[in-house]
């Protein structure tokens, strides 16, 4: 008896040190490239920790995508990558600058225009690649022979949403952003009162032109998404998806949808059941730096350290611009930490350090690093969060400026326009978040704020996703209205209806009075 119970405790043993997984299910996965891989693939090694087979359809030209990986299985087909330039996003950049010295109530239209111009050509090289995958039967074949389990995909590239619907797959959206636009705005009620739209660089709080304006940049998206963009989808959903399927339908009907936001970060607004916010969840506890990083690091002394970095898709900015950047540092007290590929400034000081690449999580976790410059991409922005480092933010373009404005309206950070930079207006910005207390307070504070949370962001995108997959999707959770005609969603037609109800009543009122009346006075001349 006792030799049984030794084996049945030694089996629940060995049981408890598998990985927990929905029967090692099969994943079909579509990223996008460049910082959005930096997300996804973080949940992949996770979904691989526990027993999940994971295969990844992705570009052969990637840019940070590898064929060979020890976690997934590669499938390599031609996406947008294969037609995209790095240095078309610098160019990008000196575009936008140009666009910031118009009138400010202007320039985020301005703004807008090249986006859309820039969506415009990317969603009609997607549609090209996305049939291309659905014409090819042999490769459709064995997609379906696979029999995957779920299709995890990030929307910027609608190729995922559009294989996922068409073999039928339930769908998780790792997602901020769709081909059309910000995520949340796509999928939840966002009363245009007080949700800003993206690209409007408005808070929550709005006077009246400020309404105007997000109203006007509501049309203006509305109108890309319409005229631009899901005209390049006809074609191919006529050919492959039932009568009357359009983009945004099949989009809408993807299960779950992570999105990477955290209300500490985001201003409030409406939600919906199958919204799970993941703000946040590539942050981690800093890991001891390099030696020779660490060294650097201790040899600022009670001054602390200032780290830069522009993100992963835009390298430089003018040399003007760098130079007075590299000059303001000179004459700060602190040591400097540049992540900067390109030609050294000349008036680069002794007190900083260029370096190609470092681990931003760590750095941005050293007890040294007293602000962080950044170009506001929402990786940097939530590690800046998570490590309650106050940001000086240097927008280049998307949603960068939406995403410093955000940290400025809290008191966490300070916006220096990259067009109309100087030594001393980006010294001056510098100063005053460095020698001003309540930037890094109301910084720490916030970091307090989004780590008091039940679960961890990546534990509750792992639960949502294994969800999905026993519960093979989870259809009770998507709401009713995204199949109403705008009409019905709207109650136009019910408004139409009392309209006519009303206009009838007050018809036949005054039919009635109008006939009363005269019949009065017949009654009148008669008697006369």
């Amino acid at each position: 008896m006792l030799k049984i119970a030794l084996v049945f405790l030694t089996g629940l043993f060995f049981l408890s040190l598998r990985p927990y997984c929905c029967g090692c299910s099969n994943i079909l996965v579509v990223p996008m490239d460049g910082s959005h891989w930096i997300n996804m693939e973080i949940i992949l090694r996770e979904l691989h920790i526990r027993g999940h087979n994971i295969t990844v359809i992705h570009s052969a030209k990637s840019w940070y995508i590898p064929n060979n990986s020890t976690f997934y299985t590669s499938i390599t087909r031609r996406m947008m990558e294969d037609e995209a330039d790095k240095n078309f996003y610098n160019k990008m950049v000196l575009k936008v600058m140009e666009c910031r010295k118009s009138w400010t109530f202007m320039h985020t239209f301005c703004q807008n225009d090249l986006i859309g111009s820039m969506l415009g050509q990317g969603n009609k090289i997607l549609a090209g690649a996305t049939a291309e995958i659905l014409d090819d039967p042999v490769f459709i074949k064995k997609l379906q022979d696979t029999k995957f389990d779920l299709m995890l995909t990030d929307p910027g590239l609608p190729i995922g949403a559009l294989l996922g619907s068409y073999l039928k797959l339930p769908m998780v959206f790792n997602v901020r952003w769709i081909n059309t636009g910000e995520a949340h705005f796509t999928i939840a009620p966002s009363p245009l009162s007080y949700v800003p739209v993206s690209g409007s660089e408005l808070s929550d709080q709005m006077d009246f032109l400020e309404r105007t304006k997000n109203l006007l940049h509501y049309l203006h998206n509305l109108a890309q998404q319409h005229f631009i963009i899901n005209p390049h989808y006809s074609d191919l959903l006529q050919r492959h998806f039932p009568p009357g399927s359009d983009l945004m339908s099949l989009q809408l009907a993807a299960d779950i949808w992570l999105i990477r936001t955290d209300f500490v970060f985001e201003f409030p607004r409406p939600t919906m059941p199958n919204v799970v916010y993941i703000g946040g969840f590539q942050c981690k506890e800093a890991h001891p730096l390099p030696a020779e990083l660490e060294d650097f690091m201790q040899s600022s002394g009670d001054h602390g350290v200032v780290f830069m970095s522009l993100g992963t898709l835009v390298s430089a900015l003018s040399c003007e611009t760098m130079e007075a950047i590299a000059a303001a540092f000179a004459r700060l007290p602190q040591k400097v930490l540049w992540k900067f590929v390109g030609e050294k400034p000349s008036s680069l000081g002794n007190n900083t350090l260029l370096v190609k690449w470092l681990p931003q999580n760590d750095v941005l976790g050293h007890p040294k690093t007293r602000a962080f410059v950044a170009h506001g991409g929402t990786n940097g922005m939530y590690e800046a969060i998570y490590h309650g480092v106050p940001v000086v933010g240097l927008p280049l373009f998307f949603d960068q400026f939406d995403n410093i404005l955000r940290l400025k309206v809290r008191g966490a950070a300070r916006m220096v326009e990259a067009g109309s930079l100087t030594e001393e207006s980006f010294l001056e910005a510098l100063k005053d978040v460095l020698e001003t207390p309540s930037y890094s307070n109301n910084m720490k504070r916030l970091s307090q704020l989004h780590q008091d949370l039940p679960m961890s962001p990546m534990d509750t995108a792992v639960f949502w996703i294994e969800y999905v997959i026993r519960n093979k999707g989870a259809a009770h959770l998507q709401a009713a209205g995204f199949s109403l005609p705008w009409y019905s969603y709207f109650c136009l037609d019910v408004a139409v209806f009392f309209i006519i109800i009303t206009a009838a009543a007050i018809w036949a009122s005054v039919t009635a009075y109008r006939n009363l009346f005269c019949h009065k006075s017949r009654r009148k001349r008669k008697a006369e």
